[in-house]
């Protein structure tokens, strides 16, 4: 006789663990949440919207990615779930919308129920920071589509922002400055890359320090900045013409999206101070420019472009750089 734990997946432990998570899931719920943890769907009112006119839910997906082997080589999924939150709460900001509510979905081959249960934790406190539900999950155990001991954390967020104030790009005009927002670190893209140099080429370990950046482990898992505690006040204050999430794909995959036709971006290489990390991974992997920036955020984790007039307010405001200008043309050029 065979049973589905000897088929790999154990329901019994998966039960726990969805029972342990159950006190960090329920202290993100806030009034307008009207169903309890555990049920096959969240559901949250629209009540407290009332001030919108004509309000619009702004939707995005996204994962962690491979940070996840990093956390799993050091042992340390403390901050996986301020990645995964964060990422997504910028995601949405982007339109000019602020988190409403979080859904996460973690997977493995056979369930870690410590694991799981601290990334959720995590990910809850990150939520409770944004005064956001998490209102639901997934937690699958899929024995031969993940290999053993690996996990995926994929979040799903709702963002919320009255049509009038969108943020769409459409303002864009020729002579907008570029205001770049710093990061803390490779946030939640460039790993597979960033892994290569650290482990293949460099031949260290996640505990091993590297000069002027310390142990390379805690560097590469710094947590993914949120911007919207920045954001969300500026756009109450200042006019601000467009923004990019500076994720994977780099500047040249994600500063030319919404931008009109006929205008192209122009970033000033130099006008910010690139981190150590980023600058001892090209070096040692021997990177080109070009390739750096694809693939990286280069220390700028958040792009604002804002009229001529707005540009030393948010400056002020922000402690942004000036990275460079909208001007005629297409496409993303580095200068």
């Amino acid at each position: 006789m065979v049973d589905y734990r000897e088929a790999g997946v154990d329901v019994g432990k998966s039960d726990a663990a969805k029972k342990a998570m159950g006190e960090s899931v329920r202290s993100t719920f806030n009034r307008d949440v009207l169903t309890e943890f555990g049920l096959f769907g969240g559901a949250v009112s629209l009540r407290g919207i009332k001030s919108m006119d004509k309000p619009v839910l702004v939707a995005s997906v996204d994962g962690v990615g491979t940070k996840l082997k990093i956390a799993r080589m050091a042992n340390d999924y403390s901050m996986i779930g301020f990645d995964i939150v964060g990422h997504s709460v910028n995601d949405v900001l982007v339109q000019g919308a602020r988190p409403f509510a979080f859904l996460d979905y973690l997977a493995s081959a056979n369930l870690q129920p410590n694991v799981m249960v601290g990334i959720v934790k995590s990910m809850s406190e990150a939520c409770r920071q944004h005064g956001i539900p998490l209102l639901g999950g997934e937690t699958a155990q899929m024995p031969g589509v993940y290999e053993p001991g690996e996990i995926d954390v994929v979040g799903c967020i709702i963002g919320i922002v009255d049509e009038a104030r969108m943020v769409l790009g459409r303002k864009v005009k020729e002579g907008d400055v570029l205001l770049g927002l710093p990061s803390n670190g490779l946030h939640t893209n460039g790993y597979s890359l960033a892994r290569k140099i650290v482990f293949d080429i460099a031949g260290l370990d996640v505990m091993d320090k590297v000069e002027g950046i310390g142990p390379i482990g805690k560097a590469l898992l710094q947590p993914h900045t949120e911007y919207a505690s920045v954001v969300l006040p500026l756009l109450e204050k200042y006019e601000i013409h467009a923004m990019s999430h500076i994720t994977g794909g780099g500047f040249q995959g994600n500063l030319g999206r919404g931008i009109p036709k006929g205008l192209g971006v122009e970033v000033r290489l130099g006008s910010w101070p690139v981190p150590k990390l980023f600058s001892w991974l090209q070096k040692t992997g021997n990177v080109p420019q070009e390739e750096m920036y694809r693939t990286f955020n280069m220390g700028i984790g958040f792009v604002l472009i804002v009229p001529e007039s707005a540009k030393e307010g948010i400056k002020k405001a922000a402690k942004a750089y000036e990275i460079g200008r909208i001007v005629k043309g297409q496409g993303v050029r580095l200068a």
